[in-house]
């Protein structure tokens, strides 16, 4: 089984590439999927973010308070130190997602996260995939996706890695600023050419 992690700027197609994979019977994992589901059920995280950001950032049925979250973290500058509390427990989790997937047989497992290179390149992936487009283009995408001003996307993207300078970490780039179905040829014959069918 290969390991390969998608990543790439908000608004760069990076999840349309894996939910091709994904239809294509990779294992698909979406960062931000585990990200929530281990803040909502990991005791140790629940516990670490409360004692970090408040008891207010859980609710009384235990569930996750965002918007309380939200404020603390990004209007408040702490992105980093949210990051620095639940990256170790999602990386364990996908090495986890990983050997599930390797003992159920899949050929390829694709992991997508937009921070995947902020700490170097993860040794637990043999492959790393950037997903390219203008920044123009990502804008309208973005905005008109969230229904949102291109001033905030403009603050989203903002809060994102530079991908330009994180390139030498990279094998593979698939540029997407053509159409839907100019980015699912690229796509399958990435796949194929990963998997090693002809």
């Amino acid at each position: 089984m290969i390991t390969v992690g998608i990543t790439g700027g908000i608004g760069s197609g990076k999840s349309t590439v894996a939910s091709i994979w994904d239809s294509l019977s990779a294992k698909v994992v979406y960062a931000d999927d585990l990200a929530k589901h281990l803040m909502q059920t990991d005791p140790d995280l629940k516990n670490k973010l409360s004692e970090t950001f408040g008891m207010e950032t859980y609710n009384s049925d235990g569930s996750l308070n965002k918007p309380h979250l939200i404020k603390e973290a990004f209007h408040k500058n702490r992105v980093e130190e949210l990051n620095s509390i639940v990256h170790p427990a999602i990386r364990i989790e996908a090495i986890s997602c990983i050997k599930r997937a390797k003992k159920k047989g899949y050929k390829l497992f694709a992991y997508e996260a937009a921070i995947l290179l902020n700490e170097g390149r993860p040794e637990y992936l043999d492959v790393v995939l950037l997903v390219s487009s203008k920044r123009e283009t990502r804008l309208e995408r973005v905005s008109e996706r969230d229904s949102v001003d291109i001033s905030d996307v403009e603050a989203r993207m903002a809060k994102q890695p530079d991908f330009s300078s994180l390139e030498h970490l990279v094998d593979y780039t698939i540029e997407n600023d053509g159409t839907l179905e100019e980015l699912k040829v690229k796509s399958v014959n990435l796949y194929h050419e990963l998997i090693g069918n002809p």
